[in-house]
């Protein structure tokens, strides 16, 4: 296990732990990382309107392992949580607390998400989208 610090910048992220919880796999990547050090009881979004409230400490992230056509789809891609950090981006952007800043990232995530969606296209187009070929 490893712990990844780049995000330590405030008081809200400098009590966030990221740990990377498992070995590489065969393109080289981690597939299971652990954030900690939160509490999601007093947090209003966690009420989803039926009596249920989803109150944890742990957040697991789980990233797509394995050929789709072999292993299904057993995770996250990183064009998903992309598409998260996206939304509340533009949300905020879109709202009292739009900045420079925001912009910035919002841009870079767009290209981030873009040079993904490249990539996959022109790997379906060659019939070696989930496969490990190159």
């Amino acid at each position: 296990m490893r712990k990844i610090e780049g995000h330590k910048v405030n008081p809200a992220n400098d009590v966030l732990d990221i740990t990377v919880r498992d070995r590489p796999g065969s393109g080289g990547a981690h597939h299971h990382y652990s954030i900690t050090g939160f509490d999601t009881t007093g947090n209003e979004a966690n009420d989803f309107g039926d009596g249920y409230r989803a109150c944890f400490s742990r957040l697991p992230v789980i990233f797509q392992n394995g050929p789709i056509a072999e292993a299904g789809v057993n995770g996250v891609t990183h064009e998903a949580l992309i598409a998260i950090l996206i939304d509340r981006l533009e949300c905020f952007q879109n709202g009292p607390f739009a900045n420079a800043y925001n912009q910035t990232a919002l841009d870079s995530l767009r290209a981030a998400q873009e040079a993904l969606l490249t990539r996959t296209r022109e790997r379906m187009a060659r019939g070696v989208e989930g496969t490990h070929q190159k």
